[in-house]
């Protein structure tokens, strides 16, 4: 039986996973600001869900949680840092709080778990840690500036650490969805347009939910297989309109640098400079 520890679990892709997980017979370390929002799934499933109220932005609490979880579980075999907070508008009219609250969500909280998960499988001899991503981490969208910020400081933070971790048998997927069909967006954040920003590029409502391609229950599922697998990728790109958006980001970006291999040749030390 594998044992699961999931941030963010009360809506959305943490909450298929962790019925997704329960339905196969595994066992869930729920964490959510309401943990009573899992009684259904407690009714059900009994004791193979253990759940805590959880604030991912409080370091002490997270690391309270670990450890609870730890000692009344015995080990967590995955560890999924899901938990995230979107906020849509132009850049210049986020207020200062807003920009603190989703770095603190977005990007501190998955890093802070990570630190404190890595000692944990560590010491058991490995393990998976899962941290949900975005292709919003390789590409970018007008409107959208924090939320990408916070994503692709995840993915180089991620990136690194799996090569850290790795001799110690512990196993990091960053998961790259594109846009699935979640209440994600109807929590998120969206900020009125300025004047200068209305009916411009920021000003735009994201596409409507039910024509997003991709599904929780797909996302879910995606995830479960590679957190299982002996080799999981280091990335899980998801859904038809994430593999286009970022493979074609990529290409353009590969272009614009073979565009300016001289002159960056020509930074290197030492160079012959004609002015």
């Amino acid at each position: 039986m594998t044992t699961w520890f999931v941030t963010g679990s009360s809506r959305g892709i943490g909450r298929e996973l962790v019925e997704r997980v329960l339905a196969r017979g595994d066992r869930v370390a729920a964490t959510l600001r309401a943990p009573k929002r899992l009684d259904d799934l407690a009714e059900r499933h009994g004791d193979r869900l253990w759940r805590r109220r959880l604030d991912v932005t409080d370091t002490a609490e997270v690391e309270r949680a670990l450890a609870e979880a730890v000692a009344e579980l015995g080990r967590l075999d995955v560890v999924v840092s899901n938990a995230g907070h979107g906020v849509f508008g132009a850049a210049e009219d986020l207020s200062d709080q807003q920009v603190e609250d989703a770095i603190a969500t977005n990007l501190t909280a998955s890093i802070q778990l990570a630190r404190r998960a890595v000692p944990v499988l560590r010491a058991q001899g490995g393990g998976t840690l899962v941290q949900l991503s975005s292709m919003g981490g390789h590409l970018t969208f007008p409107g959208f500036a924090i939320y990408h910020a916070t994503k692709w400081g995840v993915e180089g933070y991620f990136e690194a650490l799996a090569r850290e971790v790795e001799p110690f048998g512990i196993r990091t997927v960053l998961v790259e969805p594109g846009m699935v069909r979640t209440s994600f967006y109807d929590a998120a954040t969206r900020v009125p347009a300025s004047e200068p920003y209305r009916g411009g590029v920021a000003d735009q409502e994201p596409l409507p939910v039910e024509r997003m391609p991709g599904s929780q229950s797909g996302v879910a599922h995606a995830v479960i297989e590679a957190a299982l697998s002996d080799d999981p990728p280091l990335r899980l790109l998801l859904n038809s309109d994430a593999h286009e958006l970022v493979t074609g980001a990529v290409r353009e970006r590969l272009a614009a640098f073979e565009a300016r291999r001289e002159a960056a040749f020509a930074a290197d030390a030492e160079q012959p400079r004609a002015y």
